[in-house]
């Protein structure tokens, strides 16, 4: 697994919680400094709380990437994109996750922990981290994105 940057944020409601605490093992093995913005337990929380963090700190430039987790990925995804510089892509297999970064230069990581082994949510992480964006054609549709 290549690191662009070995600084990472990941945060994740308490239906992640299990996933968030395995990819952060991983990513941790690998060399990773992670910032956990929570949660810390499987005890019910919203996840909104967790994902604002990890999307203010992409938008302040203090991560280049993250990694969000929640039971869908739909909630954590649907919140981090709320800033300006996050591009976020809820990824359910290795492929969405490899043209997310090709494609789109997505920089957050949506996992949907109900829906994926911490085998799929570990291959996962290792296409997204190991796949750059092509630019190209794809460089005017992602400055449409994020108009910075």
């Amino acid at each position: 697994m290549q690191k662009k940057d070995n600084k990472i944020a990941i945060g994740a409601d308490h239906a992640g919680y299990l996933m968030k605490e395995h990819i952060k093992q991983e990513l941790e093995g690998r060399g990773y400094e992670v910032t956990d913005y929570g949660t810390h337990s499987e005890n019910s929380v919203d996840y909104p709380d967790f994902a604002h963090p990890v999307g203010k700190s992409i938008d302040k430039g203090e991560f280049s990437q993250a990694v969000v987790i929640c039971g869908s990925g739909n909630g954590v995804n649907m919140t981090v994109n709320k800033y300006s510089l996050v591009r976020s892509a809820l990824c359910w297999n290795k492929e969405i996750a490899k043209l997310a970064r090709q494609h789109n230069d997505a920089n957050v990581l949506a996992l949907p922990a109900r829906f994926i082994s911490f085998k799929e949510g570990s291959d996962i992480l290792e296409a997204f981290l190991n796949s750059a964006f092509e630019g190209g054609r794809h460089i005017k549709r992602v400055k449409k994105i994020c108009k910075e």
